[in-house]
């Protein structure tokens, strides 16, 4: 591999078996944190994983529809909870069978082209799976939740979809991976939250008309069963081939420093939106 992904060094951050004790607030806090520190040389440029149980996350647009309360009620009497992400996109299904990463990069002195870190990621996912006879594509899907021009799909079928976040000269990279399930299912989830929060209003804003059928996950794809756990391995053979040195490791003290703080204001944002 080369390009962004090529680095001396890749730490991983594995959180992909912490289950319902680690919520959805403290990735984006994490994430935020890995930034800071990456960004400002205090950290390698770090990989990490996490799954998180019957979480959607919305996106800020998410917050303006008029009738917002109505489609939250919705989510939680299917035994979802809902939180407002600090990156880009709109309303996504986080669940079990959901493996979502983030790339966590040094900005160089000429900064990253925002397009150059969708394509690493793209190149990365496109290796993991090299080894089935099917073509991945990044484009937008039209129908699909959070639709967007570097959505990834098979035969038209949207699996996966990406964003980022940059701040203190770092940039994450981040993609939900929709591993196995339904993702039909999950679509209809956002169609029925959108149908009850927008209702017939006209808004300002073009949310998704979202058509379930243009969903699925990657074991529905690729017609075979598939773990979390299979496609850490995955993950885990490119980004040793990608660099001098893999290794695991939890936050650094520097970054356990920063970590209350950032995740406070993810907090805080919330609770301000909440409010509102």
């Amino acid at each position: 591999m080369e390009g962004l992904l090529r680095q001396p060094q890749w730490r991983i951050i594995d959180q992909s078996a912490a289950g319902i004790h680690f919520q959805a607030l403290q990735s984006f806090g994490t994430d935020d944190t890995l930034c800071a520190s990456v960004g400002s040389g205090q950290a390698p440029a770090t990989a990490r994983t996490w799954v998180h149980h019957n979480t959607i996350v919305l996106g800020i647009q998410d917050t303006k529809l008029p009738f917002l309360q109505a489609g939250i009620d919705f989510l939680q009497a299917q035994g979802y909870q809902t939180i407002v992400r600090n990156s880009g996109g709109l309303a996504v299904v986080l669940d079990e069978g959901v493996l979502n990463l983030s790339l966590i990069f040094p900005e160089a002195e000429k900064g990253i082209d925002i397009n150059r870190g969708y394509e690493a990621m793209w190149q990365l996912i496109q290796n993991m799976f090299a080894d089935f006879p099917h073509e991945i594509e990044a484009r937008e899907i039209v129908g699909s939740y959070c639709p967007g021009s570097y959505d990834l799909s098979i035969a038209g079928k949207k699996f996966a979809g990406i964003s980022q976040r940059r701040l203190k000269r770092g940039v994450a990279v981040q993609i939900y991976l929709c591993v196995n399930g339904s993702g039909a299912q999950r679509a209809e989830l956002v169609k029925e939250f959108y149908k009850l929060a927008k209702q017939d209003e006209e808004t300002k804003f073009a949310y998704p008309e979202i058509v379930p059928e243009v969903m699925a996950s990657l074991a529905e794809m690729l017609g075979t069963e598939l773990t979390i756990s299979d496609v850490m391995f995955r993950l885990l053979n490119q980004l040793k081939e990608s660099s001098e040195l893999l290794y695991a490791g939890p936050l650094n003290e520097y970054e356990l420093e920063l970590f209350p703080g950032y995740y406070q204001r993810v907090i805080d944002r919330n609770e301000r939106i909440a409010a509102m």
